[in-house]
C-alpha cells in the first residue's frame, strides 16, 4: 500500500513517519519510509537546489520542473519496487504537494500540473493520503522555532494560506483517499489518529 503524508508546513509530518513505521513493522508489515524532494542521491541534489536560501530567484515553472524530476525518480528507483515487493511505502510529500504548491499557492494550471504528474509518475498515485492540518502561522511559527527555515518557508502567509486550502479543496474532491488529520493537537494524540486510520486502511485492504 502507498501512503502519503502531507500538509501546510510544520504539520509535523517528518516527525511522525518514524513512530509510524515502527508501530506498522510491530504489526508485522514491511515499510519503507522516503520523502519528497530526494529520497534518491539525484533528489537529495535537487532538494538542495529547491530549498536553499541562496536560491531567491528560482520561477514557479522550474521549481515545478525540479520537483517533478525528483519525483519521477523517486517514484522509478524507490517507491515502484518497494510496492512490487509488498512492503507499505510511507512518503513524506507526493503530487498532492505540486497540486498545494505550485498550482494553489502559485496560482499555475491545474489541469496542465495534473498532466505533468501523470507523465512523472507513469499514473502512479496514493491508496491513502493523510493531511496534517494546522493553522498556517502556528505551522510556520513551528518550522521557526526548530531552525528548519527554507525557500519555501519564507514564502508570504498568503502563500501559505492558499496552499493550506488548496489541500482542504483536494481532500474535499477525493474523500475517498484522504484522511484529515488535527495536526494542532499533542504529538502523541496525532500519533494515535494516524496508527488507527493507517491500520484500518490496511485491514480493508486485505
Amino acid at each position: 500500500m502507498f501512503i502519503t503524508l502531507e500538509g501546510p508546513e510544520g504539520s509535523g509530518k517528518s516527525s511522525q513517519i518514524p513512530a509510524l513505521a515502527q508501530y506498522l513493522e510491530a504489526q508485522g508489515y514491511r515499510v519503507l519510509c522516503t520523502r519528497e524532494p530526494g529520497g534518491t542521491s539525484i533528489g537529495d541534489q535537487i532538494r538542495a537546489v529547491l530549498t536553499s536560501m541562496d536560491n531567491p530567484e528560482l520561477l514557479p515553472r522550474t521549481e515545478i520542473l525540479l520537483f517533478l524530476a525528483a519525483r519521477a525518480q523517486l517514484v522509478a528507483q524507490v517507491i515502484r519496487p518497494a510496492l512490487r515487493e509488498g512492503k507499505v511505502v510511507l512518503c513524506d510529500r507526493y503530487g498532492d504537494s505540486t497540486l498545494a504548491y505550485q498550482g494553489y499557492g502559485h496560482g499555475l494550471d491545474l489541469n496542465s500540473l495534473r498532466a505533468m504528474l501523470n507523465f512523472a509518475t507513469e499514473g502512479l498515485k496514493p491508496d491513502l493520503t493523510l493531511l496534517m492540518d494546522l493553522d498556517i502561522k502556528t505551522g510556520l511559527a513551528r518550522k521557526k522555532s526548530i531552525d528548519e527555515w527554507n525557500r519555501l518557508d519564507a514564502y508570504e502567509v498568503s502563500f501559505h494560506e492558499r496552499v493550506r486550502a488548496g489541500y482542504l479543496q483536494l481532500a474535499e474532491e477525493e474523500p475517498e483517499r484522504w484522511q484529515r488529520v488535527d495536526a494542532s493537537k499533542p504529538k502523541d494524540e496525532v500519533q494515535t489518529m494516524l496508527r488507527q486510520i493507517v491500520l484500518q486502511r490496511l485491514k480493508d485492504k486485505i
